[in-house]
């Protein structure tokens, strides 16, 4: 096993959206002399700068900034092409001699960067498609019964109406002749291929409500409605992934005409809630994450930082 030693080391940033991470970033960056890599699945697209809530160029000025602005909006981006990429900003910082801080509300690219990737089996597209044209004729319920029978371990933490998953891991168990938890479980004690503190901002519920409400207020006035009419211009269809998200698919409908402005903003605002709900959960599924209380305690978070370093 490798030593930390001489393992990369990285501080990882993470927390629910609104909660502060790119400020707290930004103040470690500039204490460590270190350099800032994004960790958020919708700020790496071009053009989508208000929505997502993007730091802003002079705060990028300020330190250096990477994977922010890396592919248009309707390029397809997935979590392991972030890791590639990612691991090439590592070497290249640590080859720099700075420090190097991770920040962003993406549980799974933060999952893959620190983990890797399971070596699972590619997709046979003839097999899927008659799990599911089974899945239609049995239901979903039959469909995770009989990949109950085949493999428990991932049936118990599947919902049966997670149709898609259920497919995915009957899919790798026909191909292979081995439960997809099999290959989770060889994964689970893989090498980690950098020695990280994952530091997590702690905001109350309520507070963190009222963050969310006051930033889509903020986006509104900064001109987040001209920057999605130009990304249509742009010919960055309503339909395609990034511009599905949430705030960015609610504007759309709105210059679409299907409701006023007051209601874009008021379903933005509930949803991004619901959407931090998830990212606390997923978050709080992670017994490394020290959570901290930001900006009231920022001595405390140096310390931290500092005895992680030495």
């Amino acid at each position: 096993m490798t030593t930390h030693e001489h393992k990369i080391p990285l501080v990882i940033i993470q927390g629910p959206t609104a909660s502060g991470k790119s400020e707290l970033a930004l103040r470690l960056a500039e204490h460590f002399d270190g350099e800032i890599v994004n960790a958020d699945s919708m700020q790496v697209y071009r053009g989508m700068d208000i929505g997502t809530a993007k730091p802003s160029r002079e705060v990028r000025e300020r330190v250096p900034h990477h994977l922010f602005d890396i592919v248009e909006p309707d390029t397809p981006f997935s979590a392991a092409e972030f890791r590639e990429r990612a691991s090439r900003v590592i070497e290249d910082i640590h080859s720099r001699g700075k420090r190097i801080f991770f920040v962003g509300g993406t549980g799974l690219y933060i999952k893959v960067l620190t983990r890797g990737l399971v070596a699972s089996p590619g997709g046979d597209e003839t097999l899927r498609s008659e799990l599911e044209a089974r899945a239609e004729e049995e239901g979903s319920v039959a469909l995770h019964a009989h990949l109950a029978a085949v493999d428990p371990v991932t049936a118990d933490r599947l919902h049966p109406n997670d149709r898609l998953r259920v497919v995915r891991a009957l899919e790798v168990f026909h191909l292979t002749g081995r439960p997809l938890s099999s290959f989770h479980r060889e994964h689970r004690f893989a090498d980690e291929p950098y020695h990280c503190l994952k530091l997590g901002i702690a905001v109350e519920r309520e507070c963190l409500y009222s963050r969310v409400d006051a930033r889509v207020d903020r986006m509104l006035a900064e001109g987040f409605v001209d920057e999605v009419r130009s990304l249509l211009a742009a010919g960055h269809a309503s339909a395609c992934n990034a511009m599905g998200s949430i705030g960015y698919k609610e504007i759309c409908a709105h210059l679409a005409g299907e409701y006023p402005l007051e209601e874009a903003a008021r379903l933005i605002k509930r949803n991004t809630r619901h959407y931090a709900k998830r990212q606390l959960t997923w978050f709080r599924k992670d017994s490394e994450i020290i959570w901290v209380d930001y900006p009231g305690n920022f001595d405390s978070i140096l310390t931290t930082v500092m005895r992680f370093y030495h």
